[in-house]
């Protein structure tokens, strides 16, 4: 699959012979009305490992194999989608390729990482077990060569590509007043940084967006000088979330003890993405969160904003309808939802 596929073409001349497609920017006819507003939607859930770790990740595998030749062996811990994107980079590069997965990958996942070529190690109950399997593994072995899921520069690097494509791609003279994006372990939020920092994009802000539960990101945010305003010593710790002093970086990161978060997909185009990429695209459906987070410099005057739509594999037609009866429900009860920007929490309406 991956070799059929490959693009060696650049628009932007700056990565020669990469792997990743340069996937459409849409404008999105829906959102846009609903916003009164432009809103251009990314689509990077059509990348061959089907979201867009692939960028990073077949970047990093391509300093790889120049560093270690042919004989190199790509091992990555994962939850799913970092381990297709380096499966899939692998089948091209024709290299080895190792990815350890926690207990309770769903199948289909698996199915589709062997069908690259990938030998799959179920090693441990989450990710930071599967991780541990992987360092050990890269240890024992010389032409090893761990592959980062978020946390590397070149992986950002691979990851910018995305901008430079974006302001390509967006009408002449049209710099957005916003990126949007989904936040996991950062290393989306790395590459747009890089980004827009390559473009000339330095004061265009980044909306990273997390659903309730699985907010480690936001939590890390708040055990740091930063965004979110009042001194940080006086803070609360939300209930479930560990701090950890990290003294490399001389930062703070928080760890969750569970992850309960549900979220949306992109039923308007036609499209399916994973839930955690859903996340970002769900303030655009509410107006009431969306006008906080991008203030209009007049009332009427449109804004330009980016969604990026960065995929994922793990959804299907009967997980959309499971999602769809949790949400309709929810609405039916009446209330509010509560939602957190830097630091302030405030309610919107489920009716919205």
């Amino acid at each position: 699959m991956s070799g059929a596929i490959q693009d060696n073409s650049s628009s932007t001349g700056l990565y020669p012979g990469k792997l990743w497609l340069e996937t459409p920017l849409i404008r999105s006819t829906h959102i846009s009305s609903l916003l009164q507003s432009n809103v251009y939607l990314k689509l990077d859930s059509l990348q061959p490992a089907q979201s867009f770790k692939y960028r990073g990740i077949s970047y990093f595998a391509q300093h790889a194999l120049r560093t270690y030749g042919p004989d190199a062996h790509l091992i990555i811990a994962s939850g799913g989608n970092a381990g297709l994107a380096a499966a899939c980079a692998a089948k091209v590069l024709k290299l080895r390729c190792t990815v350890f997965l926690p207990h309770g990958v769903n199948q289909s996942t698996i199915d589709f990482m062997t069908k690259e070529g990938a030998e799959v190690v179920i090693h441990g109950n989450f990710y930071l077990q599967a991780l541990q399997g992987a360092q050990e593994a890269v240890a024992a072995e010389p032409k090893a060569v761990m592959i980062p899921a978020y946390d590397d520069p070149i992986l950002w690097e691979g990851h910018a590509s995305l901008v430079h494509e974006i302001k390509q791609q967006l009408p002449e003279g049209v710099k957005p007043d916003a990126i949007f994006c989904s936040v996991g372990g950062a290393g989306l939020v790395g590459g747009i940084m890089d980004g827009c920092k390559a473009v000339g994009w330095d004061d265009v802000p980044l909306v990273a967006v997390e659903t309730h539960g699985s907010n480690c990101f936001y939590q890390s945010l708040s055990l740091n000088d930063g965004p979110f305003a009042g001194d940080v010593s006086s803070r609360p710790v939300s209930e479930g979330t560990t701090p950890e002093r990290n003294a490399e970086h001389g930062v703070s990161v928080a760890h969750l003890a569970s992850l309960t978060s549900k979220a949306t997909s992109l039923e308007d185009h036609k499209t399916l993405v994973e839930l955690a990429c859903g996340a970002a695209i769900a303030p655009a459906y509410k107006p009431s969160v969306f006008n906080r987070l991008v203030p209009r410099s007049t009332p009427d005057k449109p804004v330009n904003v980016v969604l990026i739509v960065c995929g994922g594999f793990k959804i299907s037609l009967d997980d959309v309808q499971e999602y769809r009866r949790i949400v309709q429900a929810e609405v039916s009860a009446g209330g509010t939802w509560d939602v957190a920007i830097n630091g302030e929490t405030f309610a919107t309406s489920k009716a919205e």
